[in-house]
């Protein structure tokens, strides 16, 4: 879909309410007044409708409005529960009814997705020569000597913990200066506790900054890849002390392995809060595909490449 912009439906007569939350845009934002307009002037021929919380009075009334406008209308409905990809759309006595199960992982799929985990962790691997070259230099120019490598525990799949590796993204003494500042900044320890990371983390190093602007600390997990404790595609591993605070949603994170890349980094990643990044954890377990692991890493490699372009919408 090429997208050329949007409209916006707050503060106009037509509807009852006002729906969207609406933030500065690269592309066009037009008036819904205007949008008979809009599209005939950028040649539109579909419409997406993305308000979900819009109510059904004027959900119906926007419909008639644009229906003989364009050939094709897509929205996102409001759903009060888990849909996935495995729900269905089935007629019940007259009424529309979705039912909805959670994807099985079969035994070929978990076996191809093995094999293309062994096959994508051995080149990632052999990055990691150069890579911790790279780290050990800009580490001992800024005078520090301690390791490069950072292991840390982490909750694998069902439950079973694991020793995690990554590069040293942070000083020595991360945790006790997280401690320290969550004690004497109240922001900082309301952001923490929301987001379990702080934006703009003070603790991070010169070359770890680098390392997490493109995405290259989590090198080191080709290796826990390579092992069979992590999936190059998966949620992201979590700490035995979130476990509290990830509520009923602990069982379908643990229900697969957890993954270098994911939901999470390809949908958001510092712009999500902790329960976003739960939802969308949650929802790749119940979506699983192989197709939907090629497209997520896809989405990743373009990200790294820093070569993702923004559509224009309407």
């Amino acid at each position: 879909m090429d997208v050329k912009g949007f409209i916006n439906c707050n503060d106009d007569p037509f509807f009852l309410h006002n729906y969207q939350d609406i933030e500065e845009q690269e592309m066009p934002i037009w008036k819904f007044k205007d949008i008979e307009k809009v599209i005939h002037d950028q040649n539109i021929d579909s419409i997406l409708i993305a308000i979900p919380a819009m109510g059904r009075t004027d959900m119906i009334r926007l419909h008639n409005r644009i229906s003989n406008l364009v050939d094709n209308i897509q929205f996102l409905p409001r759903v009060d529960g888990q849909i996935n990809f495995a729900s269905k759309i089935n007629a019940f006595d007259g009424l529309l009814m979705i039912s909805t199960s959670t994807g099985e992982i079969k035994p070929l799929e978990q076996l191809l997705k093995r094999i293309m985990d062994i096959l994508g962790s051995i080149p990632g691997m052999l990055v990691l020569i150069p890579l911790t070259a790279y780290v050990a230099i800009s580490n001992r120019r800024n005078g520090d000597t301690d390791p490069i490598f950072f292991v840390q525990e982490r909750i694998g799949k069902d439950g079973r913990l694991f020793k995690m590796y990554k590069y040293r993204s942070m000083i020595p003494n991360a945790e006790q200066v997280l401690k320290h500042l969550m004690e004497t900044d109240e922001n900082i320890r309301k952001e923490y506790k929301e987001n379990k990371k702080l934006r703009n983390d003070p603790r991070i190093t010169k070359a770890g900054k680098f390392l997490r602007e493109k995405s290259l600390d989590e090198f080191p997990q080709f290796i826990n890849v390579f092992k069979g404790d992590m999936s190059l595609v998966g949620p992201r591993p979590y700490l035995p002390g979130e476990r509290e605070d990830m509520g009923e949603i602990y069982e379908d994170i643990i229900g697969t392995k957890p993954g270098i890349t994911g939901m999470w980094q390809t949908h958001g990643r510092s712009d999500v809060t902790f329960e976003e990044r739960l939802d969308l954890d949650s929802f790749y377990f119940r979506n699983y595909s192989l197709w939907l692991d090629i497209i997520l890493v896809l989405r990743t490699v373009k990200t790294m490449l820093s070569k993702s372009k923004t559509n224009n919408g309407l």
